[in-house]
């Protein structure tokens, strides 16, 4: 059996013997972070006291950078005496030609949490509202209200999507929407032409951001990215990231596309070269690194068919994931809106998982019986399943 094709069968036999020690791959090669080790032994992302965490917190991708990526690292080490600028103006080339725009409508950022920031302050501000669902990723309503702007939240609908015409609504004297497809934590995506529609109707005043940080997981003919529509559209901005599919969170990069007004005013708000250049070199050889793209979205999906197979089993409701994570209903089985009993809350959940090395995603107040977990490997899901099962008592 090896990590990249995975029946049912072989991962309940896995859980079922509580293995830990499976080992993926990618291109018949350990992953990196698997076999990246300190002169000590311990994996470098692990601390001294917590050598065995397994971390499903984050959203992050086990599998890590692309082969490519890690050599174009380490053969560029001797540039790190020198200012990024005319690197990043390669990468920036290199996603223009991409997306079928021109450089002037990109923007690098230090991770796609910088460019959300710099969005709350080029548009929202006391006068100057923000409108986001509720739950969503929640950087830019903290930046916005740094800036004192009111920040408006709208319930999503009953399938977990973003309400769209009820967001409408809210917009007039809004800065910013923000919309972030597919949607964290619910890893729910918003379907194409509702997408399209509400971005025609919405006022040309107000700026629409769109987050696609999760775009490449997604596999659903009702989903498309908006970055063709930014051509037509003036107040419509995209953002990209490198953290999930291209597993770069550690370094840092993030870009969006939008006209090149947005960006000359997104850019006034930026500190001057925020992108190291070791992030840009290694997101130019992720660019080109198709495989290794292709094989982590497999790996992934079937992963998530697995677990969902195994909570179908337990009889717990999940939300359909659309990116590297998912959200349970720790109440499902009891057939309400409560959990079976006080200690299977979700902080009680999450408290007793951690006890068990197994750390998973934190309470969305609007979700109170959901609790987020990222698809680690088959593995480290492993441990997880095992871990749930003991403190649910399944």
């Amino acid at each position: 059996m090896t990590s990249q094709t995975l029946s049912r069968r072989s991962f309940s036999k896995l859980i079922s013997v509580g293995a830990l020690g499976a080992v993926p791959l990618i291109n018949g090669k350990v992953a990196a972070h698997e076999s990246a080790r300190q002169p000590n032994g311990l994996s470098l992302f692990a601390t001294p006291s917590t050598p065995n965490i397994v971390r499903l917190s984050s959203n992050e991708n086990p599998y890590g950078p692309s082969p490519a990526a890690l050599k174009a690292m380490t053969d560029n080490f001797s540039l790190a005496w020198r200012y990024p600028d005319e690197y990043g103006d390669m990468l920036t080339e290199d996603l223009a030609k991409m997306h079928s725009v021109s450089p002037q409508e990109i923007l690098l950022g230090d991770g796609s949490s910088e460019l959300l920031k710099v969005c709350a302050a080029a548009f929202t501000s006391v006068d100057k509202k923000l409108v986001i669902a509720n739950p969503t990723f929640g950087a830019i309503a903290r930046h916005a209200e740094v800036g004192n702007a009111q920040v408006v939240k709208v319930d999503l609908t009953r399938d977990y999507r973003h309400d769209l015409p009820r967001m409408l609504a809210q917009t007039r004297g809004a800065g910013v929407v923000y919309i972030c497809n597919p949607n964290n934590p619910t890893a729910t995506v918003t379907p194409k032409n509702e997408m399209t529609e509400f971005i025609a109707k919405l006022s040309p005043s107000t700026v629409v951001l769109v987050d696609e940080a999760y775009h490449h997981y997604v596999d659903s003919s009702d989903y498309e990215s908006v970055i063709p529509l930014v051509k037509t559209h003036s107040n419509l901005i995209v953002a990209r990231t490198f953290s999930k599919i291209y597993g770069m969170a550690g370094l840092r990069l993030g870009y969006c596309v939008s006209q090149a007004e947005n960006i000359k005013r997104l850019k006034a708000q930026q500190v001057f070269d925020s992108v190291n250049i070791m992030a840009i070199v290694a997101g130019r050889a992720s660019l080109n690194d198709t495989e290794h793209v292709n094989q982590t979205r497999k790996l992934n999906s079937e992963v998530i068919k697995n677990v969902s197979s195994e909570l179908d089993a337990l009889g717990y409701r999940y939300i359909p994931s659309h990116a590297n994570f998912m959200m349970i209903d720790l109440s499902s089985r009891c057939g309400g809106s409560k959990p079976c009993a006080q200690e299977h809350t979700v902080p009680a959940v999450i408290e007793a998982m951690a006890k068990k090395s197994v750390e998973v995603g934190r309470l969305f107040p609007a979700l109170p019986t959901f609790m987020r977990v990222t698809i680690g490997t088959e593995s480290q899901m492993t441990a997880f399943l095992t871990a749930f099962k003991e403190v649910m008592g399944s």
